[in-house]
């Protein structure tokens, strides 16, 4: 099979909200994929579609080689999911949780232990197995949410933000264990993050924004494109300091993050003529070398940390609106 996930102009409306618009990428055999995007972005909208858990409003999709619409219980036996909320029993043991689960998806009852016990070891979960869930830690919880979406041996493993919430270390160890099982039981991994850290474990990337695929490729290609560093001043007037680099040295510079941000090349050669020729006090100054959020911000003119502050901010003004409505 030359690609195991295809989406063809695949779109999802809300009454008046455009959650997906027209998307359309492929996934290759045993890659892992990343759709990288700010929180509210259509990454969630577009994995749940992919799933089977909406249907869409307009173009198409294929799993597995079978049509998310027309086949989606096809489907659902070649697919794991692990949901960005959890979705364990709590009150159940780590190995009752996933014994549940085989019998959900017809696991044949004489190779469910050691199914079950392969995965678990996998996620280093085993002298857990008798343990209540109840009593795992979140990080816990999600390594055995990724054995549970292991356990059928699906042909593609959906995770939807895997480690959002969890410590920086333990992210880590997540990541870790992604990676060995992607090499332990031949399967496509189909991702949505909003951390930049994570989207560099990937082979490929997608950058989602407002419901639309931005770019599509390596991270290290990505960041190539931008062929230049980024420069963050921290001035005495940001927005004086904006336009007087457009006037001077003809760059385009954004606000973000209390700081003034733009891209030049050969940073370090360029921060002299900054201090020489720019007519705004300079309080500090960082060159850096391309980063995914350098990349994103290319792409779209903000970074995905601004990206997901005025998405609240709409979100909060929507839901303003909505209590006003009613009143």
């Amino acid at each position: 099979m030359d690609t195991v996930i295809e989406a063809r102009d695949l779109a999802k409306r809300y009454d008046n909200l455009e959650a997906v618009r027209g998307v359309s990428f492929s996934v290759q055999p045993g890659e892992i994929f990343g759709f990288l995007g700010p929180n509210g972005a259509g990454k969630s909208t577009t994995i749940n579609i992919l799933c089977t858990l909406a249907l869409p409003t307009g173009g198409g999709a294929s799993v597995a080689g079978y049509d998310v619409v027309s086949a989606p219980r096809e489907v659902r036996r070649r697919i794991g999911l692990v949901f960005q909320d959890t979705t364990l029993d709590d009150y159940l043991t780590a190995t009752e949780n996933l014994r549940f689960h085989a019998e959900l998806y017809g696991v044949p009852s004489h190779v469910i232990d050691e199914r079950v016990h392969q995965v678990m070891d996998m996620v280093g979960l085993w002298e857990r197995r008798t343990s209540i869930v109840r009593t795992f830690s979140g990080g816990m919880k999600r390594r055995l949410e990724i054995a549970r979406g292991l356990l059928h041996s699906p042909r593609v493993l959906f995770l939807d933000e895997p480690t959002v919430g969890l410590d920086p270390q333990t992210r880590s160890t997540i990541w870790a264990y992604i990676q060995e099982l992607r090499q332990r039981e031949s399967i496509t991994i189909f991702l949505t993050t909003h951390y930049m850290d994570e989207a560099e474990y990937c082979d490929r990337i997608a950058i989602i924004d407002h419901g639309e695929i931005v770019v599509v490729d390596t991270p290290e290609a990505l960041k190539a494109s931008i062929g230049k560093d980024r420069v963050e001043l921290r001035t005495a007037d940001d927005s004086v300091a904006i336009a007087a680099l457009h006037e001077h040295f003809g760059l385009e510079a954004t606000p973000s993050e209390g700081e003034v941000a733009f891209h030049v090349e050969k940073g370090e050669e360029f921060v002299p003529r900054l201090f020489a020729e720019l007519d705004v006090p300079i309080h500090s100054v960082r060159v850096a070398r391309p980063t995914l959020d350098d990349v994103f911000m290319s792409y779209t003119g903000r970074t995905i940390r601004d990206a997901e502050a005025s998405g609240a901010d709409r979100n909060r003004a929507n839901v303003w609106v909505r209590s006003t409505r009613a009143r």
